[in-house]
């Protein structure tokens, strides 16, 4: 060929690279994938003289990701996944400053290596390779062959650099895109998430949709242990999206030597960590592992924190995914969300059950047991915020057989509710105990209420049942308390007129008072405004149906009619946070 064909045939052949140089670059600023982009970098490269296989492959130190390749004796692009951990051996090429090209002879390369493997496939004796960082603290290597070191001039090696520059900052822009779409989508899956743990003050829910909500939306698998008193960390919860393979899980979780060390280290240094490749040996996960194990690539814990306490840790398995800096900060915040729900959780239960233990010593333990009568009572905390309500109730034996019965309501909840609830309840007790009247009882307690200033009114109700040959003679007095009824045995139900003045209110008050009698088989039922107050979600008030209701209640089943009251109450009611009691007495014949 003439001097000026040659000439003429390098400046077409330049002008030819330009040109698609140029449109690539274009492309590489609006790339959302890059497989179109790297088989048309790899096929100008096969262009050029000698080459007889260009191949690429990808890194996180040293775990080979995939491999792409193409050769003169198939121009078809190929791409393999792989995810084969080479240790040292895989990560001496990981560049260090600029992309510079180095040529190396096929022979003395690592003849286990894939990439080694194609390019000898190819005939290629020579190697030119540029590697480049990429996102995600990992790296490319992009590799051209030849048939000899000959084939490497200046122009191979300036181009063969420019398609790796190419590569880098078009991954570059893509991992910043998906980085921001990522952002976007774990925001949006955090608020989520957030919202899902939070929807239940139940540990145990609470516990369970922290492994729910993060299977498979985050990894694979999800194990979650909590510090428990007395038994240090205990695996609580754990799910995977594989059935199959759940119940190994749960028995690695519970059992492993190896990750409880590793869960402790976590939850000891209060810093979270992620294992890949080598950091997962001696453990039940990774390539060394058996059976389920195998399947898992990585592992990050979390430890969980919250309110300056360590609760436990969070742990994620992962099949397919890499984690990488960005995951694990995203990781982080889940794992004090969880936490933080957790904790709330924790909290609540841990007040649910004061407040309830608290209500209880209000109460009286039992109740007495006097001839001729049954009693039973029932009592329901109702306040979702959890503070101590103001319902009480007693029962006061007389030295001539019968008993006082006694039930009240102070307004409002709380500790100066509580407070007041068992001055109330007390107050009644002993005075009525050392057999004081009904009247001079209350008349002391709305004294000792105004004496103290209280802003609460208290609202009471005492009745005396005495048992005789025909049944049971009734007395009762009432401030301002909501009215008792009595079931007669055949099934009708009349309320006893009950009026009066509020206790804490007046220094002088009028009692509302009456009698009646009961014949065997009557139950007196008295209760507080919970009853009555309890509202459905059509807005109808329980107190249009309780005649309905304690009619309904069988007549020989006195014992438990308090209970079922109760109960009845609160499966009507859909709004309405206040406490309920229930005090019943049913007349026995006496034999």
């Amino acid at each position: 060929m003439e001097q000026h064909e040659i000439s003429a045939s390098r400046q077409a052949d330049d002008g030819w690279w330009s040109g698609h140089l140029h449109e690539l670059w274009r492309v590489a600023d609006t790339a959302s994938d890059v497989t179109g982009l790297a088989d048309s970098l790899y096929c100008m490269l096969l262009r050029m003289p000698g080459v007889l296989a260009v191949v690429g492959t990808r890194w996180s130190g040293g775990l080979l990701h995939y491999l792409r390749s193409i050769t003169a004796a198939d121009t078809t692009p190929s791409f393999v996944e792989l995810e084969q951990d080479f240790g040292a051996s895989g990560a001496h090429g990981a560049p260090d400053g600029d992309p510079t090209v180095t040529v190396h002879e096929v022979s003395g390369l690592d003849a286990a290596m894939p990439y080694v493997q194609v390019l000898a496939a190819a005939g290629a004796r020579s190697v030119a390779e540029c590697a480049v960082p990429l996102g995600q603290d990992g790296w490319a290597s992009f590799m051209v062959g030849t048939a000899d070191a000959d084939a490497v001039d200046a122009t191979l090696r300036s181009r063969l650099k420019q398609v790796a520059e190419v590569a880098m900052v078009s991954d570059r822009r893509i991992t910043a895109r998906r980085d921001d779409e990522m952002r976007q989508v774990s925001d949006a899956f955090l608020a989520e998430a957030s919202l899902q743990m939070d929807s239940s003050l139940d540990v145990e829910k609470t516990v369970r949709r922290v492994a729910r909500t993060a299977v498979p939306a985050v990894a694979e698998g999800c194990v979650l242990h909590l510090v428990l008193p007395e038994e240090g960390l205990t695996l609580v919860s754990f799910a995977h999206v594989d059935a199959g393979e759940q119940q190994w899980l749960g028995r690695v979780a519970a059992e492993d030597p190896w990750l409880t060390d590793l869960l402790q280290r976590v939850l000891d240094s209060g810093q979270g960590l992620v294992l890949k490749g080598k950091g997962l040996e001696g453990g039940p996960f990774g390539a060394a592992s058996s059976w389920a194990g195998r399947a898992v690539y990585a592992l990050s814990v979390n430890p969980l924190k919250a309110r300056g306490r360590a609760l436990g840790t969070l742990t994620f398995l992962y099949h397919q995914v890499v984690v990488a800096e960005g995951a694990s900060r995203f990781l982080a915040n889940l794992a004090d969300r969880a936490a933080l729900a957790i904790d709330s959780s924790a909290l609540y239960e841990q007040r649910r059950r004061n407040v309830v233990s608290l209500q209880r010593h209000l109460l009286p333990s039992e109740l007495p047991q006097v001839a001729g009568l049954t009693l039973s009572s029932a009592y329901e905390v109702g306040d979702v915020s959890l503070d101590v309500g103001g319902d009480f109730y007693d029962a006061v034996p007389s030295a001539q057989g019968g008993v006082t019965l006694l039930i009240g309501d102070v307004c409002g909840r709380g500790a100066e509710a509580a407070a007041l609830t068992g001055l109330a309840r007390h107050t009644l007790r002993a005075l009525l105990e050392d057999g004081s009247s009904p009247e001079h009882a209350l008349g002391r307690l709305n004294q000792a209420l105004s004496r103290e200033g209280m802003s609460r009114f208290v609202t009471a109700l005492v009745a005396v049942l005495v048992p005789d040959e025909k049944g049971v003679r009734l007395r009762y007095w009432s401030a301002g308390h909501p009215a008792p009824l009595i079931r007669r045995e055949d099934g009708t139900v009349e309320e006893l007129p009950a009026h009066g003045d509020l206790l804490g209110v007046l220094e002088d008050i009028e009692y509302g008072s009456g009698s009646a009698h009961m014949a065997p088989g009557d139950t007196l039922v008295m209760f507080t405004d919970g009853v009555t107050e309890a509202r459905a979600a059509d807005g109808t008030f329980f107190e249009s149906r309780l005649r309905t209701a304690v009619a309904q209640m069988g007549a020989g089943e006195a014992l438990g009619l308090a209970e079922r009251l109760a109960e009845a109450v609160v499966e009507f009611r859909a709004t309405g946070a206040d406490d309920i009691a229930v005090l019943a007495a049913r007349a026995e014949a006496i034999v």
